[in-house]
């Protein structure tokens, strides 16, 4: 992966990650609940399900490019797809209160169910691996790019909102839930699937 490219799939990450959702929601509220360092078990939750679910995608893209390099491309068109729909999607339900789905258990054990069940996780990993994962190039080469960097700008992401919740109290939940900003954030994803659908279109030719 060039430096340029890690910077567009930096980038997306960033805007996947920080749009509230949730996961989010589900920081804020245990950072309330529980305040640090108890509530950083939420994060840890996130995470085994965000190295769970980059190793499957990984795994698929693999597959795909060795068995088929046209159901790739359909995968790209796929991943495009699917960030426009979550970008609209989210412009129409920014002004609804986002719930964290209820799940019993430990703070981790709830934090590793809502992420997995999460359909947003669909459209991030499906796209991150669609789009930014170089044919030409071996893939094992460039998931020492990809991952940590995911993994990265993930952490950092719901550890600030677990902190925000735990110093901030609902007032970061508020905050957090703004229309505007998530309203922002949705045009965020509808260009960037846009531009990505182009792109792959364009290569194709």
């Amino acid at each position: 992966m060039t430096f340029h490219g890690w910077i567009i799939f930096a980038t997306f990450w960033a805007v996947f990650v920080v749009t509230p959702g949730p996961n989010a929601v589900n920081c804020v509220l245990t950072g309330v609940s529980d305040g640090i360092p108890r509530a950083f078990w939420t994060v840890a939750g996130i995470l085994t399900q965000a190295s769970l679910f980059l190793a499957l995608s990984a795994f698929g893209v693999s597959t795909l490019l060795v068995s088929s390099p046209s159901a790739f491309f359909v995968a790209k068109l796929i991943g495009a797809g699917f960030l426009i729909y979550t970008g609209i999607r989210g412009w129409i339900i920014a002004t609804r209160t986002i719930q964290a789905k209820t799940a019993s258990g430990s703070i981790y054990r709830r934090a590793f169910m809502i992420a997995t069940i999460n359909p947003k996780s669909v459209a991030g990993y499906l796209a991150a691996f669609t789009q930014f994962v170089d044919p030409s190039v071996p893939i094992a080469g460039q998931m020492w790019v990809i991952v940590p960097t995911a993994l990265t700008l993930t952490t950092i992401s719901y550890a600030t909102y677990t902190a925000l919740g735990a110093w901030m109290g609902r007032t970061a939940l508020a905050a957090a839930m703004n229309v505007t900003l998530r309203r922002g954030l949705a045009v965020c994803f509808v260009i960037y699937g846009v531009l990505l659908g182009y792109f792959a279109l364009l290569g194709a030719v």
